[in-house]
């Protein structure tokens, strides 16, 4: 029967199951139930990619970044919960003290957006994936998170929870530091980087212009995105992918859902790679909607604006293929269940209180 349910699952159109993990729209749900989300970065140089990987439509955002970053992280949105407390004077026994009390409150961490590579701000990155680990968590690591990983890849080997988030340079440089062979057709690459570094883990990588998810299954995102490059999208990626990590696991926890309409329940193995799925879609169509309106001078927070006007429901599929609505509904795309649940069809930006 559970093979079945697999079998089943596995040759539903990825978009279905994609929004199968979205949390319904339900008076019944409370504050945090749709995803607490933290993320570690934020540092003197960069206050950005903090912001923007924490505003991607969870209940609640935490940044967790050193002292210098603190203010100005805080002056971007009051919604996010921001802790400034990674000390260049830390030990790791320090960092972990600091980091309990509100990792343990959460469901995912982020972990990278504007880290930098300060030996403090890179110890606080090791000692979060150790708690994440022996927590039992989903992470998703991203930039200097990625700096990390190239230069000790055990922080991270057989975590079947860990989402990779590496841009084309990073990737690269993962494949060298693991000693992965890149001859060959590019889209192999992420299959033997995972086989070398986490055995059924998710990653979601830059190849080609395609992005390629992994977790025993590969799928390949050809959503088409922005023609401008601007900083900051990478971070959005990365928040979104946090944020469908904890709708996943909030889902597979019960209580937001009770399967679809044949009683069919989303395995949680299956979670990392529609969480990393999912990202990438929206990632790239809020890139594609911005750029279209306002061409080079989009910048990545203009792509923020367009989360709330992009929700899944706003999507066609075309031979496999993801492709943007010119015309999408920027009203609320809710709609009423049979069994009187509503389904957020639309992901709205910002944290919800």
């Amino acid at each position: 029967m559970l093979r079945t349910a697999i079998r089943n699952m596995a040759n539903k159109p990825l978009l279905e199951q994609i929004k199968q993990i979205i949390p319904p729209l339900s008076p019944k749900l409370h504050k945090g139930q749709a995803g607490r989300v933290g993320v570690i970065g934020g540092s003197q140089d960069y206050t950005g990619a903090p912001y923007f990987a924490s505003i991607s439509g969870c209940d609640l955002s935490h940044v967790i970044c050193e002292p210098g970053a603190g203010a100005g992280i805080k002056t971007y949105s009051p919604d996010l919960i921001v802790h400034p407390i990674l000390n260049e004077r830390d030990t790791p026994d320090s960092i972990r003290s600091k980091l309990e009390s509100i990792v343990s409150r959460l469901h995912v961490l982020v972990i990278g957006p504007g880290l930098g590579r300060d030996k403090h701000m890179q110890n606080a990155a090791k000692v979060a994936l150790q708690m994440a680990r022996e927590k039992g968590m989903y992470v998703v690591i991203d930039a200097d998170g990625l700096y990390l990983v190239q230069n000790e890849p055990e922080v991270v080997k057989g975590n079947n929870r860990a989402v990779l988030t590496p841009n084309v340079v990073e990737f690269k440089r993962l494949c060298e530091a693991l000693k992965v062979d890149t001859k060959g057709e590019p889209s192999s690459f992420a299959p033997l980087l995972s086989k070398a570094m986490i055995p059924s883990a998710a990653h979601l990588s830059a190849v080609d212009n395609i992005d390629i998810v992994l977790h025993v299954q590969v799928e390949e995102i050809k959503e088409p995105g922005g023609l401008k490059r601007c900083g900051g999208q990478g971070d959005l990626l990365s928040g979104m992918t946090g944020t469908f990590l904890a709708w996943g696991k909030s889902y597979v926890e019960g209580g937001l859902d009770e399967g679809d309409a044949q009683g069919e329940k989303i395995p949680e193995h299956r979670v990392p790679l529609l969480a990393a799925a999912g990202a990438s879609i929206l990632t790239r169509a809020v890139s594609h909607i911005a750029f279209e309106k306002l061409g080079r001078g989009v910048i990545t927070g203009d792509m923020v604006g367009e989360v709330c006007g992009c929700g899944l429901n706003g999507r066609q599929m075309t031979n496999g293929t993801c492709r943007s609505v010119r015309h999408i509904q920027l009203s609320s795309a809710s709609r009423e269940r049979k069994d009187g649940k509503v389904r957020c069809d639309e992901i709205r930006a910002g944290t919800r209180a």
